[in-house]
């Protein structure tokens, strides 16, 4: 089983948690999903937004769902905020895309929103800080460790043909 900064914090901690190893590509929420045999509603995805000023934030959404940006701002009662390139989120976070998760980004000044409909799930996936490693751990676990707050930051993506 993978070990690395991010199970040695949750092993510390004493959170309860299931690591996952799954392939070194990048896969994405739905080929996570497909891999692991679970609802894509449970696969979370950290999606890097920045502010017009200050360090960017962690938006923490179903990966069913894209970030309501509008939504998102009223929340850190920001005027604006917009996603940057992959490129740009992995220099920001200094993880690759695909690998980048809150919890390997604790005590890093990065502010963690959680969509809302996390709540209604008793434990949800998020990467483990690199590719090729999915925690499954509760919400209230990871808004705990991340300091994160709740709020209606996710929308339905359009319907896939």
């Amino acid at each position: 089983m993978v070990t690395n900064n991010v199970t040695r914090y949750l092993d510390a901690h004493k959170v309860k948690y299931t690591a996952f190893e799954t392939p070194a590509n990048k896969l994405g929420a739905d080929g996570t999903a497909s891999f692991l045999g679970t609802p894509l509603e449970i696969i979370y995805k950290t999606i890097v937004v920045k502010r017009e000023r200050g360090k960017p934030i962690l938006a923490i959404i179903s990966g069913a769902d894209e970030v309501d940006l509008k939504q998102l701002a009223t929340a850190l009662g920001e005027k604006k905020v917009h996603l940057p390139t992959e490129k740009e989120a992995e220099a920001l976070t200094g993880l690759q895309a695909g690998g980048i998760s809150p919890l390997a980004l604790i005590n890093k000044g990065f502010q963690v929103l959680i969509d809302s409909s996390a709540q209604n799930q008793a434990e949800i996936h998020i990467s483990g800080g690199q590719r090729g490693l999915n925690i499954r751990l509760s919400p209230a676990d990871l808004a705990h460790l991340t300091g994160a707050r709740f709020a209606p930051i996710g929308r339905n993506s359009s319907p896939r043909t």
